[in-house]
Protein backbone atom coordinates (compact mmCIF):
# COMPACT_ATOMS: atom_id res chain seq x y z
CA UNK A 1 0.00 0.00 0.00
CA UNK A 2 1.48 3.39 -0.83
CA UNK A 3 1.75 5.94 1.86
CA UNK A 4 0.46 9.61 1.41
CA UNK A 5 2.42 12.06 3.07
CA UNK A 6 1.61 15.42 3.91
CA UNK A 7 3.87 17.65 4.05
CA UNK A 8 3.30 19.34 7.82
CA UNK A 9 6.80 21.17 8.08
CA UNK A 10 10.01 21.11 10.49
CA UNK A 11 7.61 20.01 13.65
CA UNK A 12 6.95 16.40 11.97
CA UNK A 13 10.46 15.42 11.71
CA UNK A 14 11.38 16.71 14.91
CA UNK A 15 8.64 14.71 17.05
CA UNK A 16 10.17 11.86 14.81
CA UNK A 17 13.39 12.33 16.58
CA UNK A 18 12.04 12.67 19.90
CA UNK A 19 9.96 9.42 19.68
CA UNK A 20 13.05 7.17 18.42
CA UNK A 21 15.91 8.49 21.63
CA UNK A 22 17.18 5.94 23.58
CA UNK A 23 17.89 6.38 26.79
CA UNK A 24 21.58 6.94 25.74
CA UNK A 25 20.31 9.60 23.20
CA UNK A 26 21.04 7.46 20.29
CA UNK A 27 18.82 7.37 17.92
CA UNK A 28 17.35 3.87 17.03
CA UNK A 29 18.59 2.33 13.83
CA UNK A 30 16.68 3.37 10.27
CA UNK A 31 16.58 2.15 7.22
CA UNK A 32 17.26 4.33 4.13
CA UNK A 33 13.23 4.40 3.89
CA UNK A 34 12.57 5.40 7.51
CA UNK A 35 15.19 8.34 7.53
CA UNK A 36 12.97 11.46 9.37
CA UNK A 37 12.70 13.55 6.19
CA UNK A 38 9.59 11.24 5.38
CA UNK A 39 7.21 12.82 7.67
CA UNK A 40 5.02 9.27 8.65
CA UNK A 41 6.03 8.55 11.66
CA UNK A 42 4.77 4.57 11.73
CA UNK A 43 8.03 3.14 10.42
CA UNK A 44 10.01 4.39 12.77
CA UNK A 45 8.15 3.33 15.56
CA UNK A 46 8.41 0.07 14.54
CA UNK A 47 12.45 -0.49 15.56
CA UNK A 48 13.86 -1.90 18.70
CA UNK A 49 17.15 -1.82 20.28
CA UNK A 50 17.69 -4.68 22.26
CA UNK A 51 19.16 -3.92 26.00
CA UNK A 52 18.36 -0.15 25.02
CA UNK A 53 14.38 0.57 25.35
CA UNK A 54 12.91 3.91 23.91
CA UNK A 55 13.05 6.67 26.63
CA UNK A 56 9.54 8.54 27.46
CA UNK A 57 9.50 11.37 25.95
CA UNK A 58 8.48 14.65 27.78
CA UNK A 59 4.34 14.52 26.86
CA UNK A 60 4.08 17.96 27.27
CA UNK A 61 7.08 18.82 24.09
CA UNK A 62 5.58 16.01 22.10
CA UNK A 63 2.17 17.62 22.22
CA UNK A 64 3.75 21.22 20.91
CA UNK A 65 5.27 19.06 18.39
CA UNK A 66 2.13 17.30 17.23
CA UNK A 67 0.25 20.69 17.14
CA UNK A 68 3.37 21.91 15.13
CA UNK A 69 3.36 19.02 12.62
CA UNK A 70 -0.18 19.52 12.57
CA UNK A 71 0.78 23.25 11.24
CA UNK A 72 -2.65 26.23 10.22
CA UNK A 73 -5.71 24.85 11.32
CA UNK A 74 -8.77 25.83 13.08
CA UNK A 75 -8.32 26.14 16.42
CA UNK A 76 -8.97 22.27 18.49
CA UNK A 77 -12.11 21.89 20.51
CA UNK A 78 -11.53 23.34 24.05
CA UNK A 79 -13.26 21.68 26.66
CA UNK A 80 -12.84 21.80 30.18
CA UNK A 81 -13.54 19.69 33.30
CA UNK A 82 -16.09 19.77 35.81
CA UNK A 83 -14.78 18.71 39.12
CA UNK A 84 -17.38 17.69 41.80
CA UNK A 85 -17.30 18.13 45.24
CA UNK A 86 -18.89 15.43 47.13
CA UNK A 87 -17.26 17.41 50.53
CA UNK A 88 -14.20 14.15 50.92
CA UNK A 89 -10.95 15.26 50.77
CA UNK A 90 -8.75 15.69 47.72
CA UNK A 91 -8.15 12.04 46.40
CA UNK A 92 -4.76 10.69 47.37
CA UNK A 93 -4.57 8.46 44.03
CA UNK A 94 -6.86 9.88 41.22
CA UNK A 95 -7.34 7.39 38.01
CA UNK A 96 -7.35 9.22 34.99
CA UNK A 97 -9.48 7.73 32.34
CA UNK A 98 -10.37 8.30 28.81
CA UNK A 99 -12.73 6.52 26.54
CA UNK A 100 -13.09 7.11 23.39
CA UNK A 101 -13.84 5.31 19.61
CA UNK A 102 -10.98 6.93 17.19
CA UNK A 103 -12.75 5.67 13.98
CA UNK A 104 -11.12 3.53 12.12
CA UNK A 105 -9.17 4.94 9.24
CA UNK A 106 -10.11 2.53 6.68
CA UNK A 107 -13.79 2.91 7.54
CA UNK A 108 -13.21 7.06 8.37
CA UNK A 109 -11.77 6.88 4.23
CA UNK A 110 -13.97 4.30 3.03
CA UNK A 111 -17.67 2.70 4.59
CA UNK A 112 -18.57 5.49 6.61
CA UNK A 113 -19.12 8.07 3.62
CA UNK A 114 -19.14 11.25 6.15
CA UNK A 115 -20.53 13.48 2.99
CA UNK A 116 -19.51 16.90 4.72
CA UNK A 117 -15.88 16.01 5.69
CA UNK A 118 -13.23 16.93 3.44
CA UNK A 119 -11.40 14.16 2.17
CA UNK A 120 -7.99 15.87 3.24
CA UNK A 121 -9.51 15.63 7.10
CA UNK A 122 -9.63 12.14 6.78
CA UNK A 123 -6.26 11.36 5.93
CA UNK A 124 -4.02 9.23 8.73
CA UNK A 125 -1.27 11.46 7.41
CA UNK A 126 -3.24 14.37 9.67
CA UNK A 127 -5.72 12.29 11.91
CA UNK A 128 -2.71 10.39 13.67
CA UNK A 129 -1.63 13.67 14.78
CA UNK A 130 -4.82 14.73 16.12
CA UNK A 131 -5.77 11.64 17.90
CA UNK A 132 -2.14 11.87 19.58
CA UNK A 133 -3.22 15.05 20.81
CA UNK A 134 -6.04 14.69 22.00
CA UNK A 135 -4.41 11.93 24.19
CA UNK A 136 -1.57 14.02 25.15
CA UNK A 137 -3.93 16.65 26.14
CA UNK A 138 -5.84 14.69 28.72
CA UNK A 139 -2.67 11.92 29.75
CA UNK A 140 -4.93 9.27 31.15
CA UNK A 141 -3.49 6.62 33.26
CA UNK A 142 -6.36 4.46 31.84
CA UNK A 143 -7.20 4.28 28.03
CA UNK A 144 -9.92 2.43 26.15
CA UNK A 145 -10.11 2.84 22.23
CA UNK A 146 -12.28 1.35 19.78
CA UNK A 147 -11.93 1.04 16.25
CA UNK A 148 -8.21 0.92 16.50
CA UNK A 149 -6.60 -0.47 12.95
CA UNK A 150 -3.62 1.26 13.50
CA UNK A 151 -1.96 -0.54 16.51
CA UNK A 152 1.06 -1.76 15.67
CA UNK A 153 2.25 0.50 13.43
CA UNK A 154 1.38 4.16 15.33
CA UNK A 155 -0.34 3.96 18.64
CA UNK A 156 1.62 0.79 20.66
CA UNK A 157 4.74 1.96 19.86
CA UNK A 158 4.20 5.93 20.29
CA UNK A 159 2.28 4.79 23.85
CA UNK A 160 5.19 2.48 24.82
CA UNK A 161 7.24 4.77 24.54
CA UNK A 162 5.53 7.34 27.04
CA UNK A 163 5.35 4.92 29.13
CA UNK A 164 2.22 2.90 28.51
CA UNK A 165 1.35 -1.30 28.36
CA UNK A 166 -0.96 -2.34 26.28
CA UNK A 167 -3.80 -5.07 24.91
CA UNK A 168 -5.21 -5.16 21.96
CA UNK A 169 -7.80 -7.44 20.17
CA UNK A 170 -8.95 -7.20 16.82
CA UNK A 171 -12.72 -8.31 15.13
CA UNK A 172 -13.13 -11.92 13.78
CA UNK A 173 -14.56 -10.16 10.92
CA UNK A 174 -13.49 -6.68 10.95
CA UNK A 175 -15.16 -4.54 7.83
CA UNK A 176 -12.03 -2.70 7.50
CA UNK A 177 -10.83 -5.58 5.43
CA UNK A 178 -13.22 -4.75 2.77
CA UNK A 179 -11.84 -1.40 2.08
CA UNK A 180 -9.07 -1.58 -0.24
CA UNK A 181 -5.76 -0.30 0.61
CA UNK A 182 -6.65 -1.17 4.85
CA UNK A 183 -4.24 -1.97 7.55
CA UNK A 184 -5.69 -4.44 8.77
CA UNK A 185 -8.65 -5.55 11.36
CA UNK A 186 -10.06 -2.98 13.93
CA UNK A 187 -10.56 -3.76 17.64
CA UNK A 188 -10.31 -2.62 20.72
CA UNK A 189 -6.87 -1.36 22.76
CA UNK A 190 -6.57 -1.11 26.25
CA UNK A 191 -3.94 1.10 27.72
CA UNK A 192 -2.18 1.55 30.95
CA UNK A 193 0.34 3.78 32.50
CA UNK A 194 2.81 1.40 33.76
CA UNK A 195 4.18 3.62 36.57
CA UNK A 196 0.67 3.46 38.38
CA UNK A 197 0.03 0.21 37.48
CA UNK A 198 0.96 -3.48 37.10
CA UNK A 199 -0.78 -6.04 35.10
CA UNK A 200 -2.25 -8.76 36.90
CA UNK A 201 -4.33 -10.19 34.60
CA UNK A 202 -5.79 -9.70 30.64
CA UNK A 203 -8.27 -11.29 28.67
CA UNK A 204 -9.35 -10.99 25.10
CA UNK A 205 -12.76 -12.15 24.61
CA UNK A 206 -15.00 -12.75 21.89
CA UNK A 207 -18.48 -11.71 23.07
CA UNK A 208 -21.57 -13.75 22.39
CA UNK A 209 -24.44 -14.02 22.37
CA UNK A 210 -27.20 -16.91 23.20
CA UNK A 211 -23.75 -19.02 23.30
CA UNK A 212 -22.79 -18.38 19.63
CA UNK A 213 -20.08 -16.09 19.01
CA UNK A 214 -20.27 -12.72 17.37
CA UNK A 215 -18.08 -10.52 15.86
CA UNK A 216 -17.60 -7.80 18.42
CA UNK A 217 -14.58 -8.27 21.08
CA UNK A 218 -13.49 -7.07 24.79
CA UNK A 219 -10.53 -6.23 26.28
CA UNK A 220 -10.15 -7.34 29.92
CA UNK A 221 -7.75 -6.42 32.76
CA UNK A 222 -7.04 -6.65 36.23
CA UNK A 223 -4.34 -3.72 37.32
CA UNK A 224 -2.90 -3.14 40.89
CA UNK A 225 -2.47 0.50 41.82
CA UNK A 226 1.01 0.62 42.56
CA UNK A 227 0.58 3.61 45.38
CA UNK A 228 -2.54 1.90 47.21
CA UNK A 229 -1.79 -1.75 46.72
CA UNK A 230 -5.52 -1.76 45.60
CA UNK A 231 -7.04 -3.80 42.03
CA UNK A 232 -9.45 -2.43 39.67
CA UNK A 233 -10.92 -4.30 36.78
CA UNK A 234 -10.96 -2.57 33.45
CA UNK A 235 -12.61 -3.50 30.43
CA UNK A 236 -13.34 -1.74 26.52
CA UNK A 237 -15.68 -3.22 24.07
CA UNK A 238 -17.47 -1.98 21.00
CA UNK A 239 -20.83 -3.61 20.56
CA UNK A 240 -23.24 -4.06 17.48
CA UNK A 241 -23.84 -1.38 15.58
CA UNK A 242 -27.14 -0.59 13.35
CA UNK A 243 -31.12 -0.66 14.21
CA UNK A 244 -32.42 -3.26 14.34
CA UNK A 245 -29.69 -4.84 16.24
CA UNK A 246 -30.70 -4.24 20.19
CA UNK A 247 -31.15 -8.14 21.08
CA UNK A 248 -27.78 -9.01 20.05
CA UNK A 249 -26.14 -5.40 21.81
CA UNK A 250 -28.46 -7.00 25.04
CA UNK A 251 -27.25 -10.40 25.02
CA UNK A 252 -23.44 -8.97 24.24
CA UNK A 253 -23.76 -6.67 27.43
CA UNK A 254 -24.96 -9.43 29.19
CA UNK A 255 -22.21 -11.57 28.36
CA UNK A 256 -19.63 -9.05 28.99
CA UNK A 257 -21.07 -8.44 32.62
CA UNK A 258 -20.14 -12.41 33.45
CA UNK A 259 -16.95 -12.35 31.89
CA UNK A 260 -16.41 -9.59 34.97
CA UNK A 261 -17.70 -11.12 37.36
CA UNK A 262 -15.83 -14.69 36.92
CA UNK A 263 -12.70 -12.05 36.80
CA UNK A 264 -13.75 -9.81 40.04
CA UNK A 265 -14.58 -13.62 41.40
CA UNK A 266 -11.23 -15.40 40.59
CA UNK A 267 -9.14 -12.29 41.82
CA UNK A 268 -11.49 -11.22 44.94
CA UNK A 269 -12.75 -12.63 47.68
CA UNK A 270 -10.91 -15.37 50.63
CA UNK A 271 -9.20 -18.34 49.98
CA UNK A 272 -12.26 -20.17 50.18
CA UNK A 273 -13.41 -18.44 46.96
CA UNK A 274 -16.13 -16.07 48.23
CA UNK A 275 -16.91 -13.09 45.97
CA UNK A 276 -15.40 -9.75 46.89
CA UNK A 277 -17.36 -6.47 46.12
CA UNK A 278 -13.98 -4.59 46.69
CA UNK A 279 -12.55 -4.82 43.43
CA UNK A 280 -13.75 -1.68 41.50
CA UNK A 281 -14.76 -1.88 37.79
CA UNK A 282 -14.08 0.96 34.98
CA UNK A 283 -16.25 -0.30 31.35
CA UNK A 284 -15.41 1.63 28.73
CA UNK A 285 -17.20 1.54 25.78
CA UNK A 286 -19.20 2.46 22.33
CA UNK A 287 -21.99 0.73 23.21
CA UNK A 288 -23.40 1.71 19.74
CA UNK A 289 -26.69 1.85 22.14
CA UNK A 290 -28.92 4.60 23.51
CA UNK A 291 -29.61 5.11 27.31
CA UNK A 292 -33.55 3.54 26.87
CA UNK A 293 -32.30 0.83 24.99
CA UNK A 294 -32.21 -2.82 26.82
CA UNK A 295 -27.93 -3.08 27.09
CA UNK A 296 -28.07 0.36 29.13
CA UNK A 297 -30.24 -1.31 31.44
CA UNK A 298 -28.49 -4.11 32.12
CA UNK A 299 -25.52 -2.47 33.36
CA UNK A 300 -27.77 0.33 35.46
CA UNK A 301 -29.58 -2.31 37.11
CA UNK A 302 -26.56 -5.08 37.03
CA UNK A 303 -25.54 -6.56 40.83
CA UNK A 304 -22.18 -5.65 40.06
CA UNK A 305 -23.38 -1.96 41.28
CA UNK A 306 -22.38 -0.27 38.36
CA UNK A 307 -23.54 3.89 37.14
CA UNK A 308 -22.54 6.20 33.97
CA UNK A 309 -20.05 8.36 34.97
CA UNK A 310 -20.99 11.25 32.55
CA UNK A 311 -24.62 11.27 34.41
CA UNK A 312 -22.33 13.49 36.50
CA UNK A 313 -22.47 16.57 34.27
CA UNK A 314 -26.37 17.20 33.91
CA UNK A 315 -28.11 19.14 36.44
CA UNK A 316 -30.39 15.89 38.68
CA UNK A 317 -27.02 13.64 37.72
CA UNK A 318 -29.64 10.89 36.43
CA UNK A 319 -29.14 12.18 32.69
CA UNK A 320 -27.15 11.04 29.81
CA UNK A 321 -25.24 13.75 27.65
CA UNK A 322 -27.42 14.53 24.83
CA UNK A 323 -24.79 13.38 22.40
CA UNK A 324 -21.55 11.38 22.00
CA UNK A 325 -21.04 11.11 18.43
CA UNK A 326 -22.50 13.84 15.90
CA UNK A 327 -22.02 12.66 12.36
CA UNK A 328 -23.39 13.68 8.70
CA UNK A 329 -23.95 10.38 6.36
CA UNK A 330 -25.28 10.16 3.11
CA UNK A 331 -29.09 8.48 5.05
CA UNK A 332 -28.73 11.89 7.77
CA UNK A 333 -27.42 13.47 10.45
CA UNK A 334 -26.86 11.46 13.34
CA UNK A 335 -26.72 12.78 16.95
CA UNK A 336 -26.96 10.81 19.61
CA UNK A 337 -25.18 9.13 23.03
CA UNK A 338 -23.79 5.69 22.03
CA UNK A 339 -20.57 6.15 24.37
CA UNK A 340 -19.88 5.27 28.53
CA UNK A 341 -17.72 4.99 31.12
CA UNK A 342 -19.21 2.95 33.87
CA UNK A 343 -17.82 2.49 37.10
CA UNK A 344 -18.86 0.35 40.41
CA UNK A 345 -20.38 3.25 42.36
CA UNK A 346 -19.78 1.87 46.03
CA UNK A 347 -15.73 1.56 45.92
CA UNK A 348 -15.00 4.29 43.04
CA UNK A 349 -15.65 7.74 43.20
CA UNK A 350 -16.38 10.59 40.46
CA UNK A 351 -13.91 13.46 41.00
CA UNK A 352 -13.78 15.39 37.64
CA UNK A 353 -15.68 15.19 34.29
CA UNK A 354 -14.51 16.15 31.18
CA UNK A 355 -17.53 18.40 29.50
CA UNK A 356 -18.91 17.94 25.91
CA UNK A 357 -17.92 20.89 23.32
CA UNK A 358 -21.35 22.73 22.50
CA UNK A 359 -22.82 22.92 18.76
CA UNK A 360 -21.02 25.65 17.90
CA UNK A 361 -17.32 24.20 18.61
CA UNK A 362 -18.46 21.69 16.42
CA UNK A 363 -19.75 23.40 13.74
CA UNK A 364 -22.10 22.99 10.86
CA UNK A 365 -20.54 19.95 8.86
CA UNK A 366 -20.65 17.96 12.19
CA UNK A 367 -17.50 15.24 13.12
CA UNK A 368 -14.91 14.60 11.83
CA UNK A 369 -13.51 17.29 10.69
CA UNK A 370 -9.76 19.32 10.15
CA UNK A 371 -10.27 19.93 13.73
CA UNK A 372 -11.37 16.73 15.06
CA UNK A 373 -10.48 13.08 13.74
CA UNK A 374 -13.22 10.79 14.86
CA UNK A 375 -17.09 11.00 14.90
CA UNK A 376 -16.97 10.37 18.17
CA UNK A 377 -16.18 12.26 21.19
CA UNK A 378 -13.59 11.48 23.67
CA UNK A 379 -14.62 10.53 27.26
CA UNK A 380 -12.44 11.69 30.23
CA UNK A 381 -12.78 10.69 33.96
CA UNK A 382 -11.00 11.02 36.99
CA UNK A 383 -11.61 8.36 39.76
CA UNK A 384 -10.31 8.01 43.16
CA UNK A 385 -11.12 4.89 45.68
CA UNK A 386 -13.64 5.27 48.21
CA UNK A 387 -12.04 5.13 51.75
CA UNK A 388 -12.47 1.26 52.68
CA UNK A 389 -14.70 1.17 56.10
Amino acid sequence: METIVCPMGGGATRLYSALTQTRGSSPLPLTLSQQPDNTNLDPAFCQEQKGSPACPPDPAELLRQCEEALGDRPDRLHRKFTHLDDGDNAPSSPIRVMQWNILAQALGEGLDSFVQCPPEALSWSRRKYLILEEILTYRPHILCLQEVDHYYDTLQPVLAGLGYSSNFCPKPWSPCLDVEGNNGPDGCALFFDQSRYELVDSASIRLSAIRIPTNQVAVVTMLRCRSTGRCVCVAVTHLKARSGWEWLRGAQGSDLLRHLQTLVHKHGGDPAGAPSADIPLLICGDFNAVPTEEVYRRFAASPLGLDSAYKKLSQDGLTEPEYTTWKIRPTGECCSTLDYIWYSRHTLRVDAVLDMPTEEQIGPNRLPSFTYPSDHLSLVCDFSFKEED
